[in-house]
């Protein structure tokens, strides 16, 4: 299976995303050197994990596990299967069940950081409108607060939401980008603090963006 997934994500989908979608993907050399982290990343469109999966270096991509909810896509033993052991997810359930930890999502994840995974996670919760933020939910924060030790990645997205919308199966070639901030621990235990640090985080790549955007054009002339 760790074969399997090098082959769908280092080379399959990152050629195809770069070449014929038109993804541009930050470098990601850095995450080699971090036992375990979480990846948190804004939320457009269905590309979003596969880019971000298909940016991960080789050789740490089967110990990466994009956060996915059930009741989407694991409604068949099918969609089950192909989410689990194709796409790498975990499957976990929308609503908190705190009389029943194996079906609390905030539980579940913890428990796949507990066995030494790293995890993506969309703190948005949902696809929103392509390019337009939604608010961000307290379960990251409530993760990094109860497991300090593991540092969060901010990445951020943009163009994704166009190349591929929520509710379109169809992929449009886009000029879309992706890009990483640094592997940092969470600067307080307080829930708000910790969602207003990761905001803060995609504030500034949303900006690096588009000082990049502005230079790019600047040389094109």
């Amino acid at each position: 299976m760790k074969t399997l997934l090098k082959i769908i994500y280092s080379i399959i989908l990152r050629n195809f995303l770069k070449l014929i979608v038109g993804v541009k993907m930050d470098k990601t050399d850095f995450l080699k050197d971090e036992d375990q982290f979480i990846i948190v990343a804004n939320h457009n469109s269905h590309l979003d994990t596969m880019s971000i999966m298909a940016s991960l270096p080789s050789s740490i991509v089967h110990k990466v596990k994009p956060v996915a909810a059930k009741d989407h896509f694991g409604k068949t033993r099918l969609s089950t299967f192909l989410s689990e052991k194709l796409i790498n997810s975990l499957l976990i359930e929308r609503k908190r069940d705190k009389e029943n930890p194996s079906n609390d999502p905030i539980c579940q994840m913890i428990a796949e950081l507990d066995k030494g995974n790293s995890l993506i996670i969309f703190p948005e919760g949902t696809r929103g409108k392509p390019e337009v933020e939604e608010p961000l939910k307290a379960g990251i924060a409530i993760i990094l607060q109860q497991r300090p030790n593991i540092k969060f990645v901010p990445a951020y997205m943009q163009g994704m939401g166009l190349a591929m919308p929520k509710g379109d199966s169809l992929i449009i070639p886009h000029s879309s980008r992706l890009e990483y901030g640094k592997a940092q621990l969470a600067k307080s235990t307080q829930i708000d603090a910790i969602l207003n640090q990761i905001q803060e985080n995609f504030d500034q790549l949303k900006q690096k963006m588009e000082i990049g955007e502005s230079q790019e054009k600047l040389l094109l002339g």
